[in-house]
């Protein structure tokens, strides 16, 4: 079998970032795949999935909400490596054309304080499985140190 193309990224030499997957398309409609990287893969501690997973409802709650954006967010969700997440979007983008939205995002969740949006018994299937404040900790540090500094070695998949 043929490697997907995830599997031919160099996880060795990959920072934490947010890089451009893959593009799809679908009709005549583009889908940008983006691989939101919090971790340095290998290097660092995977992300606990308490965490993990109050960041997936902030952060799908946060997208699916916003006005620009809203109607173009295919997906948000975690990486089974649990070092980032995907976010897919409707539209033929780059990397720097979703940093506004993804800074908002993580500054939504690393400032959420509260009811995480469908953390109950009937609308999710392991609603005590959260952490908000580990979520909020690795939301500050993903803009402190990847989004807010980010230059071109972030942005673009190492070679």
């Amino acid at each position: 079998m043929e490697k997907i193309a995830s599997f031919t990224i160099d996880h060795i030499r990959l920072l934490p970032g947010v890089y451009v997957s893959r593009k799809d398309t679908v009709g005549q409609e583009v889908i940008t795949t983006f691989d939101l990287r919090m971790t340095s893969p290998n290097d660092e501690p995977v992300m606990n999935t308490a965490e993990v997973h109050t960041i997936e409802h902030l952060g799908a709650t946060f997208l699916r909400n916003h006005p620009d954006y809203g109607g173009r967010i295919i997906y948000f969700g975690p990486m089974g490596c649990r070092t980032g997440f995907y976010l897919l979007l409707a539209g033929d983008y780059n990397s720097r054309d979703i940093l506004p939205l993804v800074t908002h995002m993580f500054e939504f969740i690393r400032d959420y304080r509260g009811e995480v949006p469908g953390a109950s018994p009937r609308d999710c299937g392991n609603y005590l499985d959260m952490n908000l404040p580990m979520a909020n900790y690795l939301a500050a540090g993903y803009l402190e140190n990847v989004l807010y500094p980010i230059d071109d070695s972030r942005l673009v998949y190492p070679e």
